[in-house]
This record gives C-alpha cells, structure tokens and sequence, in this order.
C-alpha cells in the first residue's frame, strides 16, 4: 500500500486523476470503478479538464460501487432531476467527457428483482474482464461503498440496509439542499462488496479533511476488521493506492514512513526513465 499526501483537496484531486490518466494512456479500454461522494468531485473535474485537452475515454468502460434502491434512472434513456447516484454521476462526470453511454454500468435501484440484478452485476465485471482501477472514499463509519459496519469481508454485490451514520451524512450532503424530508430518503442500497472490490487489480482511495482522518488512520493502520470495512485494503494484494490531503492525514502513525517511500519510489522513476532514454541512443 502506498500513501500520498498532497497539500489540499485540489492537489489530492490533481493527482488522483493523474494516477486515472496514466491508466487510460497505457490501456485506452481500461475498466474503472466509479465511486459518488463529495470527496471524488474535484478528482471528476480534474478528469474533465484532461478531457477537454485531449485525452480520449471512448473506450473506458466503467462500474460504480453503488445506487439507493427505490431511486435511480435509465442511462440509456434521459436523466431526471432526482438524488440517484446515477444522476450524479452524470452531472460531475459523464455529460463532461466522452465515456459510451453503453460502456457505463450503475446500479439499477429501480430493478424489480434487486438480487437477481446484483448477481447480473457481477457477471457483467467478469464479463468485462475484470475493474483494472477501482477508485474509492471512506464513509464516516469507515465504510467502502455501502458496505456498512460489520459487512462481511467476503461480500458480493447485493442489498445493503443503511446505518443511521451514513443515512445523517447523506441526507446533509444530498438531500437536505434538495428540501427533501429525512424520512424520505432511501434506506436500503445496491452496493458492489468488499469481496468484489478487492478483486480489482488496482485500489485508488481518496479522503479529505479533518473529519476524516480518525478513521482513515483506522483504515490504514489498525486491525483488519468488519467494523471499519475500509481496513480491508490491508488485504488487498495488488497494487492499493492512498491519496490524501494534509487534513486527512494528521492521525496516521506511520506519516514519514510514507513520505519516505514516495521520495525513494520518485528517485527509482527518474532512474529507470535516464536509463530507457539512454537505452534508446544506443
């Protein structure tokens, strides 16, 4: 696991989708897993600005983590004003860049048969060849996606029921704006599991602020536990990525260790990048 912190939200946002970039540079029909949230709309934008100079992502196929049931909308059809994650995804991504509306998979919240759709949702990333980069946040519980407090480690894509944590955080960021009534916002979700995400080659995490660095200190550096899902990128064993701003980052023991890392891991760069140039002369 390698840990990068970045100044503030827009440097974590900057170099978080540089890591996305890169990605689709070197496989331009790469799958992405898409996460919603307040932390990942600068890293969104950063995308869009690349798009708008030249980076091409018709391509791309991509999968977010998770939708509320009982909300959602056709991506092949219009986009409706509601609270879906679909239509969030529209308008901080999609509508900016050149993504195929057939290359996007969201959760159906509208699926008349959830289970059944979960299990197609599966089938469909196998059927993709796999996410090569899952990109991820950590809810206030420590949470992956919708995979509340004692989630299992294993789970898969299926119906989650939401604590009374991640339904107070969601409500201030999303519905109360909306003048929408608590009591009328979802209590149940489709989400992708940690089992299924950590079958992802690549983990790219992000968090920002103050509030959150308690529980991203958990996540990286306490046990690996059911309680704070997010732990589970410990068990990860391809490449996991952490990008956080400084505020994110004040309750990690191990801070100059990471530091450290990426010092040497930039040397060992440019090394290798002055002994391809050179290489390529001979």
């Amino acid at each position: 696991m390698k840990v990068f912190i970045r100044k503030n939200y827009d440097e974590m946002s900057r170099y978080a989708a540089e890591i996305i970039v890169d990605l689709i540079k070197t496989k331009p029909n790469c799958v992405i897993g898409l996460a919603t949230g307040g932390t990942p709309i600068g890293t969104y934008r950063e995308l869009a600005d690349f798009h708008r100079k030249g980076l091409d992502m018709s391509k791309v196929k991509t999968f977010n983590l998770d939708e509320y049931l009982g909300i959602g909308i056709d991506m092949k059809k219009s986009y409706e004003s509601d609270q879906s994650y679909a239509r969030f995804m529209y308008e901080e991504l999609f509508k900016h860049v050149n993504i195929k509306k057939e290359n996007i998979h969201i959760p159906n919240g509208l699926s008349k048969n959830p289970d059944k759709f979960c299990q197609w949702y599966e089938d469909e990333i196998k059927k993709a060849g796999g996410i090569d980069l899952q990109i991820l946040g950590i809810g206030g519980n420590g949470h992956w996606a919708f995979n509340e407090p004692g989630a299992s480690l294993y789970s898969r894509t299926r119906v989650e029921p939401l604590t009374k944590q991640t339904l107070d955080d969601n409500y201030d960021a999303f519905y109360k704006k909306a003048g929408i009534k608590r009591d009328k916002m979802p209590h149940f979700a489709i989400t992708m599991g940690i089992g299924t995400i950590l079958e992802a080659r690549n983990l790219l995490m992000i968090a920002n602020g103050k509030k959150k660095a308690k529980v991203v200190a958990r996540a990286l550096e306490g046990s690996v536990t059911s309680q704070v899902t997010a732990s589970a990128i410990q068990l990860h064993s391809g490449e996991s990525m952490v990008v956080l701003d400084k505020e994110a980052s004040t309750e990690l023991k191990n801070i100059e260790h990471y530091k450290h890392v990426e010092k040497i891991l930039s040397i060992r760069s440019k090394n290798n990048q002055k002994i391809s140039s050179d290489s390529s002369t001979v």
